[in-house]
């Protein structure tokens, strides 16, 4: 089974590789065989590339990368009712324990338990086939491709980022980082109901990208304009009612109480590898509300139908597919960060 396998940080093969747990490769009456068609390249998949390690998830020993996917269900579970040999789908990478307590609370991504694609020592799905559970593998409309359905993972990132931010019509946001997951959080803030959304970066190209996405979005190259007082300015001097942090910067993340207005709602969503400062007496002072989120749950049925009905369109985000003989330069060039590229994706052989 060729794979895209990380031996180790800093080191990329595409190889034949048999490591694969065996019960992991099992049919069980509720999974099914999927045959992957395009897999995205995130950045937890080029971190680990380059740093060997995610917090407390380390690279102990060779591990397939890719969790953001589509494909073609090949076989079927003798229990399986909802999908049939043919159907495409995309799958939500991530396994809780159906007994657990946080999922039966429905917070199932927060299970301890859970076991996602490509978190140590979980593999991922840069290879030909895998077996997943008929309950996070779900079917694709005709009018949704292989490559939107592939969007549908980072995608879901937003539309939790959106739905924790209990966003009222009307509303205006921010998003601070113009990468994958920030300009999906503004696709879904527009979609919730925001009236107008401030995307901000370093990169200008990322910039323009966004502002491509919508004429609702508004770009701020924070290299050169001061954020917060261009949303003062535009809005009357009192705020954005939401601000979405999907930089994973500290510098980013100590200022986002600065464009928010009062009684306003901060959602983190960039991951901050240390501690970071936190102004608590500017968030005493707005009253503001703060909501973390962890990956998402129940977003996938939701994304796959916005993508469906054009509420919600991810393919100007898609900016580069290789070839999956490719998959080693391609990862190669995201750990390079080109400014102009949004979503790498690599399709395999069908």
């Amino acid at each position: 089974m060729e794979a895209v396998v990380l031996e180790k940080q800093h080191e990329l093969s595409l190889r034949d590789f048999a490591d694969i747990d065996r019960e992991e490769e099992v049919l069980g009456p509720r999974d099914v065989r999927i045959r992957l068609h395009t897999v995205g390249i995130c950045g937890s998949d080029v971190h680990y590339y380059t740093h060997g390690r995610i917090g407390p998830f380390v690279v102990r020993a060779p591990m397939i990368l890719g969790h953001e996917a589509s494909g073609t269900v090949i076989e079927t579970g003798a229990e399986v009712t909802t999908l049939k040999p043919g159907d495409r789908v995309c799958m939500e990478p991530g396994i809780p324990d159906p007994n657990s307590r946080a999922t039966r609370m429905g917070m199932y991504n927060i299970d301890p338990a859970v076991r996602f694609w490509a978190t140590p020592p979980v593999h991922g799905i840069l290879r030909p086939t895998c077996v997943h559970p008929e309950a996070f593998t779900f079917k694709l409309p005709g009018t949704v491709s292989f490559a939107e359905a592939a969007m549908v993972e980072p995608l879901a990132v937003g539309i939790h980022a959106a739905t924790k931010a209990r966003i009222r019509p009307g509303d205006n946001a921010v998003v601070m980082g113009a990468g994958p997951i920030g300009l999906v959080t503004a696709l879904s803030a527009l979609a919730g109901g925001c009236a107008r959304v401030f995307v901000s970066d370093i990169a200008q190209p990322k910039l323009d990208i966004a502002a491509s996405l919508s004429p609702a979005i508004t770009p701020v190259n924070v290299a050169q304009d001061d954020l917060a007082a261009q949303v003062l300015a535009a809005t009357d001097g009192w705020g954005a009612e939401i601000v979405f942090e999907a930089t994973g910067s500290p510098k980013a993340a100590a200022g986002v109480f600065e464009p928010l207005a009062p009684g306003g709602c901060v959602v983190m969503i960039g991951g901050q590898p240390d501690p970071i400062a936190y102004d608590a007496g500017a968030a005493m002072v707005r009253e503001a509300r703060v909501e973390n989120i962890f990956r998402y749950a129940h977003a996938f049925p939701r994304c796959v139908n916005m993508i469906a009905s054009g509420a919600i369109d991810v393919k100007p985000l898609i900016t580069r597919t290789f070839d999956f003989k490719d998959s080693v330069r391609a990862f190669e060039i995201a750990a390079s960060a080109p400014p102009g590229d949004v979503k790498m994706q690599i399709e395999l052989p069908q």
